[in-house]
């Protein structure tokens, strides 16, 4: 047995080798691929079902429209998603060019800046669909305390499709902290190599 890292195993240690390496490497990219993908897709999904809904009721001879607008947090939540898109689509091209280029990343300082921007996307989408939520809560159950009345009563058609979009924007805000994870793992390893790197020369 070699006590430099290269030799024969006695059979019941396990030897990793460079490959193994290189597999989970490849399958991290292809899961944050995907998982931006994924990302895009539902958010403008999301931004498109509550941008697009609108309802016109009429009482007493007066039409009343119910349009996202009505309520800011539906309007956060609309730009909370159109900046997750642009945000997934713009790191789906990096990781399309890292893959052609064979380098998950290409420095310390960009994986710093993918990791923030991640942390702070995945914050930003969760407070959105948190403040959808709970507007959309008081616009089907009322708030009698208060005097607010049950606006679904009314705009069934309305609450259903902003219900839709806020669905898809909970599953969002989930993939966000999922690849934020991701991101996480790709770049602390780089200070995992790097020691391991330094670890072999001694």
């Amino acid at each position: 047995m070699s006590y430099l890292g290269v030799g024969v195993s006695p059979g019941n240690v396990p030897v990793y080798h460079g490959t193994n390496l290189k597999l989970i490497d490849r399958r991290v990219r292809l899961a944050e691929v995907v998982l931006r993908c994924v990302i895009c897709g539902l958010a403008i999904l999301s931004a498109a079902l509550i941008g697009t809904d609108t309802q016109v009721k009429e009482i007493f001879t007066i039409q009343k429209k119910a349009k996202f607008t009505d309520m800011k947090a539906l309007v956060f939540l609309v730009i909370a998603n159109g900046l997750a898109a642009a945000y997934s689509l713009v790191q789906v091209l990096r990781c399309v060019l890292s893959m052609i280029r064979g380098n998950a990343l290409f420095n310390k300082p960009l994986a710093w800046a993918i990791f923030s921007g991640d942390q702070i996307m995945a914050y930003l989408t969760l407070a959105a669909v948190a403040a959808a939520a709970q507007s959309a809560v008081f616009a089907k159950f009322g708030q009698t305390e208060l005097q607010w009345m049950k606006i679904c009563n009314m705009y069934g058609k309305f609450c259903n499709q902003v219900g839709e979009g806020i669905a898809s924007g909970v599953l969002v805000s989930l993939s966000m902290v999922v690849l934020s994870a991701i991101s996480g793992f790709s770049l602390f390893r780089l200070y995992g190599d790097n020691k391991g790197r330094t670890c072999a020369r001694w």
